[in-house]
């Protein structure tokens, strides 16, 4: 008998390329009490989480339950699920505009300057948008 496919585990999918990102995870275990498996994307098998090579160097991604999560959404889904509750209202506010649309904003200036943050490498620069 076949076995049935199963959803992959909850995962943080990251650009392990990038210093920045790197620190971040490892910033992110340190830190909050509940973390998923994390995974550089490229030792990951991205098909097996409904991404390709190029949204997973656009941004981090949280795949769990059949639901993918880009960005600052991937972000505020990690925090709603910390025992912590006021990690988890922080993660709902930012769902919500106007939070949601300051938590995008601010996630894409990380992303598009992350090679100047700590930790950041030339590597991490993302490639421009022609």
């Amino acid at each position: 008998m076949p076995s049935i496919p199963r959803d992959p585990p909850a995962t943080l999918i990251f650009d392990g390329d990038c210093g920045f990102c790197t620190t971040a995870v490892l910033w992110l275990q340190r830190t909050l009490p509940r973390v998923p498996a994390t995974a550089p994307f490229q030792w990951t098998d991205l098909s097996r989480y409904g991404l390709d090579e190029a949204q997973a160097r656009s941004r981090v991604w949280f795949v769990t339950g059949g639901r993918r999560y880009g960005g600052a959404a991937a972000v505020a889904a990690i925090l709603r699920g910390q025992p912590i509750r006021a990690l988890r209202v922080l993660g709902t506010l930012a769902t919500l505009p106007p939070w949601s649309w300051a938590a995008e904003a601010g996630y894409r200036v990380v992303a598009r300057y992350r090679y100047r943050l700590p930790g950041g490498t030339p590597a991490c620069r993302l490639p421009s948008a022609s």
